[in-house]
């Protein structure tokens, strides 16, 4: 009789059953474990981060599963943000403000549908001092709101901005005809918007001042936002030659005025008409004219009221009516600096033109300065990027 091995029975069970370990079922075990693992969620800035910059981004992901609400809030608004196509990642859109707590709530869910909600917080720096838009033009008041096709925007505002590219990339300019433009600073409290080109007639035009809680320098943060919208009209360009002695009126291209003139007389500097692109600044049913630089008592000095008048420069240029020299329009220069016109083309002048129209006037030895008034377009477009702080950009769809 032959003897038996202990435990070969066991030893026998235990092969089989290792054998048995198919590795499609460790991996269908594994995917198994897997499927029940939570998501996982992180977020930025961490839990209870502190003096965090206004201009930072949230940033909320998901691990294992994917995003299905993020809010960030706080007592006085909330952050927008936008979800990734995967639905793993989610950013915040905007500013947040100053001195603030936001409260960031996030919830995820894994494969299985099992949720999962973090919640998590920081606080923002706080400001020292605020700054806000004193002025900004076009706007219904000043100007109107449909303008001729050279009309800038601009925006003063109250408190010197020394983080200039911050608060110039959250003035976003949208168009109904694409526009290539750019901002421009002519001091630290002034900013303008202008077209390489004139604007596009007929184009409808939005401003979104995103400012609320922008830098605007060392503890200095934006006030409130501000939406501006107006619209350009047609195009009319006039063109006048102080050796011509003529303006012509186009609109859309074709002519649809001449007008006799008579332009400075010149002799000293001060009695030439400048020469340049200037823009029709204001419309005034009368104005009182003074002598420039020179008082009561003086010699040449002279206070005169004038009629239907249209300013061009800051300097005291206008194309207004002259009764009195309508002998010499169209033939010869007899103005201090203004475009004479007669009474009759002045009345049709003053009704047919929008604010922005640009009055081109050559043949003066006299040059109108880019900040005599509004002539923006006496820079060429290169010497106007070279006081923008993000360069030119084409304006977003409306």
């Amino acid at each position: 009789m032959r003897g038996s091995i202990p435990g070969a029975g066991l030893l026998v069970l235990a092969l089989v059953t290792s054998c048995s370990d198919d590795p499609a079922d460790v991996a269908r075990n594994t995917a198994e474990a897997r499927q029940y693992a939570d998501a996982a969620v992180s977020v930025v800035p961490l839990d209870k981060a502190g003096n965090v910059p206004t201009d930072s981004t949230v940033l909320v992901a998901a691990r294992g599963g994917t995003l299905k609400n993020v809010t960030v809030k706080s007592p006085r608004g909330s952050l927008p943000g936008v979800l990734s196509a995967d639905g793993t990642q989610w950013h915040s859109r905007g500013t947040a403000l100053p001195g603030t707590s936001y409260e960031v709530t996030a919830v995820a869910v894994n494969p299985s549908g099992k949720v999962t909600q973090t919640a998590t917080s920081f606080s923002t720096v706080k400001a020292d001092k605020s700054f806000a838009i004193q002025d900004l033009q076009p706007n219904k008041e000043a100007t109107g709101l449909t303008v001729g096709v050279g009309m800038p925007i601009m925006i003063t505002f109250d408190q010197p901005i020394t983080d200039r590219v911050e608060v110039e990339r959250n003035l976003v300019v949208r168009t109904s005809k694409p526009v290539l433009g750019a901002w421009h600073w002519f001091d630290d409290k002034t900013v303008h918007f202008r077209p390489k080109t004139f604007w596009p007639a007929n184009t409808r035009v939005r401003l979104d001042a995103h400012l609320e809680g922008v830098r605007g320098g060392r503890g200095l943060y934006g006030k409130q936002s501000q939406t501006l919208r107006f619209k350009v009209g047609r195009s009319q360009i006039t063109k006048g030659s102080t050796l011509t002695h003529h303006l012509t009126v186009r609109r859309n291209g074709k002519v649809v005025r001449e007008i006799p003139m008579s332009a400075g007389q010149g002799g000293e500097w001060k009695y030439y008409t400048t020469s340049g692109v200037h823009l029709a600044m204001s419309r005034e049913p009368v104005t009182v004219m003074t002598s420039p630089g020179i008082g009561p008592g003086s010699a040449g000095y002279y206070q005169m009221t004038v009629y239907n008048t249209v300013r061009i420069s800051n300097s005291g240029e206008y194309v207004h009516s002259a009764p009195w020299s309508v002998g010499s329009q169209g033939y010869s220069n007899v103005s201090h600096g203004c475009v004479n016109v007669s009474p009759g083309n002045a009345v049709w002048f003053i009704d047919n033109t929008l604010i922005g129209d640009p009055i081109i006037i050559t043949g003066s030895p006299r040059k109108l300065e880019p900040t005599n008034g509004w002539g923006h377009w006496q820079e060429n477009w290169k010497q106007w990027l070279k006081w923008s702080s993000v360069k030119y950009f084409t304006t977003e769809s409306l």
